[in-house]
């Protein structure tokens, strides 16, 4: 980084409001070994949220206007801060941001611009969840009932039942049914506003069994989804939905092959769905994903999804309480200092991240910059 920049970086935040009461609640190093290192995760998170600050458009909302999704990334991760400086009170920028995105509540509860309704609403929600504003509960609220809506129910194909979308508005054909990626995000919106709002009175749910159910013909384990792969370097691991996967097979064939990313995902919605951690498909998920582990690539696609592939891996790994995993080779890897030096690594000069593949938007320093800066947010509090 040259001298500008790096004065530039350290100006921006240091002029971040800073709550002494939050600094002095920090947690301790889990190992006092990891002090040093932590503090390195910090810098690199400071570089990475400088950057992004900047990145930010005068409306208030990042990258593009038409997915609020991409402005509530940035508000998560600056929430999310492991000083807790960006909470109480929010910054100006902050604050233009969550305008930005109560700006596109719609009738019908969900907060979106042009498409991909549910998606965009599941990640409001989430950046909501943060504002601690009262005048935002009704929002919120509604918000909520809108993903509940979206649960596949009475499909054409049944093996969609249960699951969740991109959403009824503005969707491609080629999108218009569930998928595991969405199922996993809307899950976690959910899961987030029960443990925001333990207390809270509501007279709708999920039905979990059949999200459970969904995510099972997901997953390649013949046990439990007839229509499985039958070849077992796929056992265990997870398609993009049932019948479909994005991973082409490595011999031509029809197979349906697992991949990382999903893999993954499916892993975390077990957990969301409170799964118990000795059923046989959460066993059978760790299975694949510790014979697939990679810093990498993102197993069966390369680098395509990568940055999204480390990020759910940091979010699935921390969600079971993984300390260490076994590799196909029987050696063993302390996977979260790993993934956080891979990250470190990874970081432009300008505190960004981006991929050199474009495929699910990982061209958008933005995005990538807003998974790698989650990922390393929790991995600083497990070490």
């Amino acid at each position: 980084m040259n001298r500008p920049l790096l004065l530039a970086c350290a100006s921006l935040l240091l002029s971040a409001p800073v709550s002494p009461r939050l600094h002095a609640a920090e947690p301790l190093a889990r190992d006092v070994a990891n002090i040093s290192f932590r503090n390195e995760l910090q810098l690199c998170i400071d570089r990475g949220l400088a950057w992004l600050k900047t990145q930010q458009k005068p409306e208030g909302h990042w990258s593009t206007p038409d997915h609020p999704a991409l402005t509530c990334l940035p508000l998560i991760a600056f929430h999310r801060e492991p000083t807790g400086r960006f909470r109480s009170p929010k910054p100006e920028f902050l604050e233009n941001g969550y305008a930005f995105v109560r700006g596109l509540v719609k009738p019908d509860g969900g907060i979106y611009d042009r498409g991909l309704s549910n998606y965009n609403t599941s990640l409001a929600l989430m950046a909501l969840l943060t504002t601690d504003n009262p005048k935002d509960e009704p929002v919120i609220t509604r918000a909520r009932s809108f993903i509940l809506q979206q649960q596949a129910r009475g499909m054409a194909d049944e093996s969609l039942d249960g699951g969740i979308g991109y959403g009824p508005t503005g969707v491609s054909p080629k999108r218009a049914h569930p998928d595991l990626d969405n199922t996993l995000i809307s899950l976690e919106a959910l899961r987030a506003y029960k443990a925001s709002r333990p207390n809270a009175e509501t007279k709708d749910d999920l039905n979990w069994q059949a999200a459970i159910d969904f995510i099972s013909r997901t997953q390649n384990l013949p046990s439990h989804n007839p229509k499985a792969s039958k070849d077992p370097e796929n056992k265990g691991g997870f398609v993009y939905y049932p019948g479909h996967s994005n991973a082409d097979p490595v011999d031509g064939s029809k197979a349906l092959r697992s991949y990382g990313s999903m893999s993954y995902a499916g892993l975390l919605s077990f957990i969301y769905a409170d799964l118990k951690r000795d059923d046989t498909r959460v066993l059978a998920a760790r299975e694949w994903l510790s014979k697939n582990y990679s810093l990498d690539e993102n197993p069966g696609m390369g680098r395509a999804g990568f940055y999204y592939y480390l990020h759910l891996m940091g979010k699935g790994l921390n969600a079971v309480g993984e300390e260490q995993l076994t590799l196909a080779d029987g050696s063993k890897v302390a996977w979260a200092k790993a993934l956080a030096r891979k990250l470190l690594d990874l970081q432009q000069g300008d505190g960004s991240w981006v991929n050199d593949s474009g495929r699910w938007m990982e061209k958008d320093p933005v995005l990538v910059t807003c998974y790698c800066l989650l990922t390393l947010e929790t991995l600083y509090h497990k070490l």
